[in-house]
């Protein structure tokens, strides 16, 4: 299984952290280690004292495909879920001034949490998904996919020229505004359309 994530697909986030806007999809991947079901706490990571949480929508890919044209990806997927980016952003920083990878700071174990799927058909469109994380309660980030700079069937077709999607792939959709740190103690769950798909303790 592979773990696909889009970076810097909500231009709000985009200016929440000064990044320049990118003309195509910015791709990085995480190795299967990092996957953290919602059902075991997060421990922070003795390297970073600056982890943040970072909520998106997730797709869950259902057969093989390459060279993917995006009028045909909606065949490719028939599963929306919700997970956590964790970035390690103190990590990130220091990687990003000398032109490094950021494998060290978004690909650790357990920086994907994946929580649970809802069928595609649960919803009228993939273009008007709204999500949302809440931390202790309080709301962080909220989300509409109808604002992403690349929609889901569009992000297949720009991944699939690059790396051939198997069954079980899994792509994260890229973050919102409202990303932010989180503390030992923390409890945060997930919603998709008001519905709660994760729930995960900090540590």
């Amino acid at each position: 299984m592979k773990i696909i994530c889009i970076g810097r697909n909500y231009v709000k986030h985009i200016e929440e952290l000064n990044n320049e806007r990118p003309d195509e999809p910015v791709i990085f991947l995480k190795p299967d280690t990092a996957v953290l079901s919602d059902k075991t706490a997060f421990v922070i990571p003795e390297f970073s004292n600056d982890i943040h949480h970072e909520v998106e929508i997730l797709v869950k890919i259902n057969k093989v495909g390459k060279y993917i044209d995006a009028k045909f990806a909606h065949k490719y997927y028939d599963q929306i879920g919700l997970g956590i980016d964790f970035t390690a952003r103190d990590l990130q920083a220091k990687l990003k001034e000398k032109g490094l990878p950021w494998e060290k700071a978004k690909a650790f174990d357990g920086s994907a949490i994946i929580g649970d799927f809802l069928p595609k058909n649960d919803f009228v469109s993939t273009e008007n998904i709204t999500f949302e994380l809440t931390k202790n309660g309080e709301s962080v980030q909220q989300g509409n996919t109808e604002h992403m700079l690349w929609k889901i069937d569009e992000i297949i077709a720009h991944v699939s020229q690059y790396f051939t999607l198997k069954t079980g792939d899994i792509i994260f959709t890229g973050t919102p505004e409202g990303v932010g740190k989180v503390s030992p103690g923390d409890v945060l769950e997930g919603f998709i359309e008001n519905k709660k798909v994760l729930r995960l303790h900090i540590k």
